[in-house]
């Protein structure tokens, strides 16, 4: 029999397994897709945190302090740990001067921390808690629900597009709920990117170099003509804006003179060139172009309320996206929080002081 139950083997369910084995538990991990990674393998592999605590309060300010805390305290030793194990990292920086962090190849990264986990069962659903043993819901938030979208975040919801593994749908709010366990503030929010509308082409490969990350350079209207202007480095808010608006849609106008200007590790026209080529509606006129934007869903914000040992209920703990209210208002490394608070949830489920082991 398992020391440990772990629901989920995205970022968070393998890294609080491969804690549990680390502290010398058993655990198994149940995952209900037939493989493993989850949304992290469809990442960027970027893990970060804001380099000072004030932004973060600042960018985030509905969240739960102590929480918040916790991963920008912990989060580059946690790094290292992650190095140990053998992950890959392609580069020592963010492309962000406000953050901190390390990118790693989504692939190794999900190959190291699966060889590191121990057992993990593929296509098995955790349907209801076990007794007798503790367990750890990490099965990736509800981005790939309709329903509790529709309930929660955006009546468009059946518009979104998903940019996230379909596994997230809900099953770990659904036993923490059941268990006695609370919904965490945010629980209306949730991150993800603008991207070339229909009929563009997005697989998964493409979630990440399709992202249309330019709003702040752009005039930003819905299908009614109203605007909207970005507020936010990361633009989240423009995403969550795009997301309540008709179909979900938003259209990026940018004058000719932009494209040519950075955003991040891309300019302007590179991600205008990519939504034309994977073949979004864009409209070439003198002296601009404009890009035609749908809302796609990355992870639910809100989730399962959890104290500072990642505790739901009694016996129940959450990490990932099943847990929320860390970054509640704004915008944070998810994959940060997941690598943190996957390993504070092993050790409190097994016993292990936070600083023990």
């Amino acid at each position: 029999m398992p020391d440990l139950v772990v629901a989920g083997a995205g970022m968070a369910g393998l890294v609080a397994a491969t804690e549990a084995r680390r502290l010398g538990a058993t655990p198994l991990v149940l995952e209900k897709l037939d493989r493993c990674g989850g949304s992290m393998r469809l990442s960027s592999g970027v893990i970060w945190r804001h380099r000072e605590f004030e932004r973060f309060r600042a960018d985030c300010p509905g969240g739960s302090e102590p929480l918040q805390r916790a991963v920008f305290e912990r989060l580059d030793a946690d790094l290292r740990w992650l190095e140990s194990l053998g992950a890959p990292v392609v580069a020592r920086e963010t492309d962000n001067p406000l953050t901190a962090g390390i990118r790693f190849d989504p692939e190794g990264l999900t190959l190291a921390l699966e060889w590191a986990a121990g057992e993990v069962r593929l296509g098995a659903s955790m349907e209801g808690l076990p007794e007798g043993v503790p367990v750890v819901l990490a099965t990736g938030g509800f981005p790939a629900s309709e329903e509790l979208l529709r309930r929660h975040v955006t009546p468009e919801a059946g518009e979104l597009l998903l940019r996230a593994a379909p596994g997230g749908t809900g099953d770990g709010l659904r036993l923490g709920l059941e268990a006695g366990g609370e919904l965490s503030a945010g629980v209306g929010e949730a991150y993800g990117r603008n991207m070339p509308a229909p009929p563009a082409r997005v697989e998964p490969g493409g979630f990440v170099r399709l992202a249309q990350l330019y709003a702040r350079h752009a005039e930003v209207t819905n299908a009614r003509g109203e605007r909207y202007r970005c507020r936010t480095w990361s633009e989240i808010d423009v995403f969550q804006w795009t997301a309540r608006q008709p179909r979900a849609r938003a259209w990026f106008r940018v004058p000719a003179e932009v494209l040519a200007v950075r955003a991040g590790a891309r300019t302007v026209g590179e991600m205008v060139g990519a939504a034309a080529a994977a073949g979004a509606p864009v409209r070439n006129e003198p002296g601009a172009v404009t890009v035609e934007t749908v809302a796609g869903v990355t992870t639910t914000l809100g989730g399962l309320a959890i104290d500072a040992h990642a505790r739901v209920a009694p016996g129940v703990f959450a990490c990932g996206s099943d847990a929320g209210g860390i970054a509640t208002g704004g915008y944070a490394s998810g994959l940060a929080a997941a690598l943190v608070l996957g390993r504070i949830a092993a050790r409190a489920a097994l016993g292990v002081h936070p600083e023990e082991g």
